[in-house]
């Protein structure tokens, strides 16, 4: 029978190789105080790892013989819109029951509220899969991760009222983006209102793309203070849908993820109550939102790559041209292996990103009952900065491999790849929507802009240079390092410019030089280590990333400040 997990052990090695996960089980488990109160907590590390194994399994059978096999249903007859409410899918309800029955909700939260207490890098490894099966139904199921905002901002009555409904296997959303307030956030203008008479808050207003709209709890970013109509008037709110006041208007009838409804929402005098502290909505708390966001997208795109992988894979070694299968061909071998290339490179970044949050959100946790010592401060901002930095590249480029695996995994299928008997459509249909939502690979860029001209990537891959490889990869380890040279060349060159529109027109090639430099002494460490499994994508991605650097690197070199107006249409 096939498991999304035992059947692809990359992940299991993304999840086990690193020694940074003894230190996360070690701070996620907190001197393991839970094994006495509950039977299901570990007992120390190697229990730990035991546990996450085994629900990743669980969750294996469940992607590859539940979800997937509902994911073309679920895409052809997508959610209705009924009397201002949602009705999913027949069979997305199936999906929720299995991962229900199975315990796979509230994943991350404290087994005092009913979760599993993982770490994130484990939660990932989950989501991975559940978007390899049914990137739509993700959407669903990964929502429950809003609870991490919710815990870390609300106060204890919110937690134990909501999140142990959220382990039980309720569902959320994230309601930030309104009609004329996509990207920029700072024009929300859905109002609330507090009520001196009723001790609450009231909201009031229009909500859009709202992805699983009608949710169990929302969490609501609106404007709380009367004439601003900026960032700092907005406030984070709880909204419980038992409560009432919001019906949606429609469901949007997109090109993909047909089984996530996307919605227009009308809130009437909704009661919400306030999560954490006035005017801090957007400048923090919608951050931390957005960031969590962005790593689930990123997973889901490494799980849509990774079904490209396969259905390629699978179609290539099938169908025969001129007496051979197509696989043999070398125009198409080489596609099939530049998919698992970036598959594998994409994957590392997103474990490596994953890896950098649960040490820094733990130690956030732990610093909730008791200060921390002075080396545990410096762990604690060195891995908020890696994350800060990791997280752009991560999804963004996750994002752009998703699309282009996806449109490759077309490719291979020929003639056929079009028709919508094959998976291969709904793919590439999914893709393309994660390099647009919870940001743009555009705004992946501003994002990771301040590190680039900071340093924080040249510093990561000098700390990645400095790793030890196998004596045969030597001569692939120095051609790493001349793209790294290049890549440090082009940053000091648009800095010598000192004109602040000329480095922004450069930034998204600055952006893919350091996501090239960095993902390819990732994959060359993880070759290292496990050559069975990368040594082939390693060698790959290698060629891939060099084309890549030089290309961004000709053009960086090449532009003049004078060259600006020709790239000015309006």
């Amino acid at each position: 029978m096939a498991n999304f997990y035992t059947d692809h052990p990359e992940i299991k090695f993304n999840l086990e190789s690193s020694p940074l996960m003894q230190r996360i089980v070690e701070l996620k488990e907190n001197g393991f105080a839970d094994k006495d109160n509950f039977d299901y907590a570990p007992e120390d590390f190697a229990d730990a790892m035991d546990n996450y194994n085994r629900v990743l399994e669980v969750a294996g059978d469940i992607t590859a013989n539940t979800v997937f096999p509902n994911s073309e249903d679920v895409d052809a007859e997508g959610p209705h819109c009924e009397n201002g409410r949602v009705r999913y899918a027949s069979k997305t309800y199936e999906n929720l029951e299995a991962t229900r029955k199975a315990g796979l909700n509230g994943v991350t939260m404290p087994r005092r509220f009913g979760g599993l207490n993982f770490p994130i890098t484990a939660y990932t490894a989950i989501n991975e899969m559940i978007a390899s099966a049914d990137a739509g139904f993700e959407n669903i199921w990964s929502l429950q991760d809003c609870i991490e905002t919710l815990y870390e901002f609300g106060d204890e009555d919110q937690r134990s009222r909501f999140i142990p409904r959220i382990c039980a296997g309720e569902t959320m959303s994230m309601d930030l983006t309104e009609p004329d307030a996509g990207s920029d956030l700072q024009r929300v203008m859905l109002k609330a209102t507090y009520s001196e008479a009723d001790k609450c808050w009231y909201l009031n207003g229009v909500k859009r793309f709202i992805t699983n709209g009608d949710s169990d709890i929302h969490l609501v970013l609106a404007r709380s203070e009367e004439g601003t109509h900026d960032g700092r008037g907005l406030s984070m709110f709880i909204y419980d849908k038992r409560d009432g006041g919001v019906d949606v208007r429609r469901i949007e009838n997109k090109l993909g993820i047909h089984g996530s409804p996307t919605c227009e929402l009308v809130y009437k005098n909704a009661k919400a109550e306030l999560c954490g502290r006035r005017k801090f909505g957007l400048i923090k708390y919608v951050m931390a939102l957005m960031n969590g966001a962005r790593l689930g997208i990123a997973a889901q795109s490494v799980g849509i790559s990774q079904m490209a992988y396969n259905e390629a894979l699978a179609y290539a070694k099938d169908r025969k041209q001129f007496g051979q299968a197509i696989v043999n061909f070398p125009a198409v071998y080489e596609m099939i292996s530049n998919i698992k290339a970036r598959l594998d490179a994409g994957r590392a970044l997103l474990y490596q990103t994953a890896r950098y949050v649960d040490i820094y959100k733990c130690l956030e946790d732990i610093e909730r009952t008791r200060k921390l010592t002075d080396d545990e401060k410096k762990e604690l901002k060195l891995y908020q900065k890696l994350a800060s930095a990791c997280t752009p590249l991560a999804k963004g480029m996750n994002s752009e491999y998703a699309n282009q695996n996806s449109y490759d995994c077309i490719q291979v299928h020929g003639g056929s790849g079009y028709m919508l008997e094959y998976a291969c459509q709904r793919l590439y249909r999914d893709a393309r929507i994660t390099s647009i939502y919870e940001g743009t690979t555009q705004l992946q860029t501003v994002a990771a802009l301040p590190h680039i001209t900071t340093g924080s990537y040249g510093l990561m891959l000098e700390e990645l240079e400095a790793m030890d490889v196998r004596p045969e990869y030597e001569s692939l380890k120095a051609r790493a390092k001349a793209m790294d040279e290049k890549y440090n060349e082009a940053i000091e060159y648009v800095k010598s410019v000192e004109n602040n529109e000329f480095t922004d027109l450069c930034s998204r090639h600055l952006y893919e030089l350091a996501a090239n430099c960095v993902m390819t002494q990732l994959l060359l460490r993880d070759a290292t280590k496990a050559p069975e499994l990368f040594d082939k994508s390693m060698k790959v991605y290698l060629n891939l990333a060099e084309a890549e650097v030089a290309k961004h690197y000709n053009f960086v070199k090449s532009l003049r400040v004078e060259s600006l107006e020709s790239y000015k249409q309006a």
